[in-house]
């Protein structure tokens, strides 16, 4: 896909998380905070946005996989693993943990990067050491594997 596409998506992309104010941390905690449900203090602004943003990958999946390929590649590339394992539970509960601790998860957190936060640049200090770590330690556990 030529960059200035990818851009455009990227762009479309980090608007809707500001207009939907999905990039302020407070609406994604007041998400999480159940116990606010007995005070009425509960935000649902992150279940409205889930809702759409489901509803319009439901609609645009079945618009892109009616076509033969994709317009900008040779063929689709799907991922083809099923399998539910460790690796795969324990990577979503500490992302998981890092969303909840900190109130926003990767593309948000991207987003406000451009705002200069000093919690979004800790974040995202933090997701980079994070992956950097997750694989050096998978490639010495395949090596070790061999």
């Amino acid at each position: 896909m030529p960059v200035f596409i990818q851009f455009l998506c990227g762009l479309l992309f980090g608007a809707g998380l500001i207009v939907s104010d999905l990039a302020n941390p407070p609406t994604l905690l007041g998400f999480f905070d159940i116990a606010a449900l007995a005070t009425g203090g509960w935000d649902p602004t992150l279940l409205f946005g889930l809702i759409g943003a489901v509803g319009v990958t439901f609609v645009g999946y079945r618009i892109v996989f009616a076509r033969h390929r994709p317009i900008y590649a040779e063929r689709f590339e799907l991922p083809s693993a099923t399998k539910i394992d460790a690796r795969l539970l324990t990577g979503a509960a500490l992302f998981g943990l890092g969303w909840g601790i900190a109130g926003l998860c990767p593309s948000p957190a991207v987003t406000v990067l451009g705002f200069g936060g000093m919690k979004a640049i800790t974040y995202a200090t933090a997701l980079l050491g994070g992956m950097f770590l997750a694989r050096t330690l998978a490639t010495h556990l395949a090596a070790r594997a061999v």
